[in-house]
């Protein structure tokens, strides 16, 4: 191996130690949370691309875990920012770490990406822009790379919490 190679090796190595990390204290912080609110729910960890990835889940079906849902993932978002704010806490450093409640975020991923992919073939028919309603970060960045992959390009515009996705055509 070269020198290069060996630091950028090194380089990874250090990335996912620091997600696996983050994950760790996610889940201690999330597990403290459930102890509290007196919910049943395990944690699972992932590091996906360059981000940690916790997931609470349950085997009754998560009916209890949709309280940590709420309407349209409003107290998701919330309980993720609490729980990125507890590893900054921890570490010093800003978290890019992602949280799933009861398989919502992964289903709204596929729902988000099946979207992005029609407003794309959309844009492609008609020639003209689509605008899609407002969505959080996550939304549009799930939209915004399922019209990549259809060889299209997207913007977002607007200021939050009212800003959407427009597909550009060719």
């Amino acid at each position: 191996m070269t020198e290069g190679t060996t630091s950028a090796a090194a380089e990874g190595a250090d990335t996912l130690t620091r997600l696996e990390q983050e994950g760790e204290i996610a889940a201690d912080y999330l597990e403290g949370l459930l102890d509290i609110a007196d919910l049943d729910g395990d944690i699972d960890m992932d590091v996906e691309g360059d981000r940690a990835s916790v997931s609470i889940v349950s085997d009754a079906g998560g009916r209890d875990l949709q309280k940590l849902v709420g309407r349209d993932g409003e107290v998701l978002e919330a309980l993720q920012e609490l729980t990125r704010l507890a590893v900054h806490r921890e570490t010093g450093d800003r978290s890019r770490l992602m949280l799933d409640v009861a398989g919502y975020r992964a289903k709204k991923r596929t729902e988000l990406a099946e979207l992005g992919a029609k407003a794309a073939a959309e844009a492609k028919s008609s020639g003209s822009p689509v605008k899609l309603n407002p969505m959080t970060p996550f939304e549009r960045k799930v939209v915004h790379d399922a019209v990549k992959a259809a060889g299209l390009r997207s913007e977002s515009e607007g200021e939050e919490p009212q800003r959407f996705v427009v597909v550009l055509p060719v």
